[in-house]
């Protein structure tokens, strides 16, 4: 209850931050015109935000029985996953992308979807692809997926609406072309602050939650290692235009543009790493060793299909 309460409090600083910018670009007609703007915009993020960002990430979509390889048992996985953690089949894709990474969305559980890029399917074991998803499915379970989408959508339109501020030079009476200048640094710094404050917590508690769905925390604290390291190294170009899509990814996409870490929408990889490892009383984690992608392998799943909130 506290934590909805923290990210209710969160998104209505969102939107008064985009008002705020409309009433230093164009006074109170302004502001009455961003009040417009931002609410038709979290109307539209709630019904078409997910749309938005599957469609950005060219993402397609699979599903088992019309696949093959590595992306069927991607997908037997992800179903199995919905079966643990009692949550409706939700809609799986693929992401043509070098760069290992995942995310969920969707405005609740009965229309949500999962996203993997090619990347990680390629360099993850089954289990610790297995973590990955348990951890978006938890993110599904705990209703962030609407929360993080929309912020992404209103975070995208307070940067757009300061970026304006640089061609109309804000109203004059609020510092002309220098008060333009302070809107375009300083309303997206907020913006991402204020999704920095969403998202963190909302990580913590999704790895908790899929290592809970999955039944072993060292499964996602190994991927989380391999896929840091990955996304330190290989740039993701469309994260890279649209970087208020970030807090959407189990880890942060532009890593390998050395972001400053205060703005960062993700908690430090080791931190995570260290909580899952505690709640499986071991160490650090040993990456697991590869495994075939064999779409008539074993069930990742038998024998465990009554999970811990089954």
């Amino acid at each position: 209850m506290m934590n909805s309460l923290r990210t209710f409090m969160l998104l209505a600083a969102l939107t008064a931050l985009f008002m705020g910018v409309g009433f230093l670009l164009g006074g109170g007609a302004g502001m009455a015109i961003a009040f417009v703007f931002a609410a038709g915009t979290n109307l539209f993020a709630y019904w078409n935000s997910d749309k938005m960002v599957l469609r950005m990430y060219r993402a397609q979509e699979v599903d088992a029985d019309h696949a093959s390889g590595a992306v069927r048992r991607y997908a037997e996985i992800v179903t199995g996953l919905a079966e643990n953690a009692r949550l409706p089949q939700p809609k799986i894709y693929v992401i043509e992308n070098d760069q290992p990474n995942a995310f969920a969305t969707g405005r609740n559980p009965d229309n949500a979807a999962v996203a993997a890029t090619t990347g990680l399917l390629r360099i993850l074991t089954e289990q610790e692809i297995a973590g990955v998803m348990a951890h978006e499915l938890a993110h599904v379970k705990n209703r962030d997926t609407l929360t993080m989408t929309v912020t992404a959508t209103i975070a995208g339109a307070i940067t757009m609406l300061a970026n304006f501020a640089l061609f109309f030079g804000g109203n004059r009476n609020n510092g002309g072309i220098i008060g333009a200048l302070a809107i375009m640094i300083l309303a997206p710094m907020a913006a991402a602050l204020v999704q920095m404050a969403i998202s963190r917590g909302r990580e913590y508690e999704a790895d908790r939650g899929g290592a809970e769905i999955c039944g072993h925390p060292e499964w996602l604290a190994s991927a989380l290692a391999k896929i840091s390291n990955g996304a330190a190294r290989i740039p993701n170009a469309v994260a890279e235009r649209h970087p208020e899509t970030g807090q959407l990814m189990i880890i942060n996409p532009l890593s390998g543009r050395g972001r400053d870490n205060l703005f960062s929408t993700h908690p430090a990889t080791q931190n995570r790493i260290d909580r899952l490892m505690e709640m499986s009383g071991g160490g650090a984690p040993e990456p697991l060793e590869r495994v075939v992608m064999d779409p008539n392998g074993p069930d990742l799943f038998e024998g465990r299909r009554k999970g811990p909130w089954g």
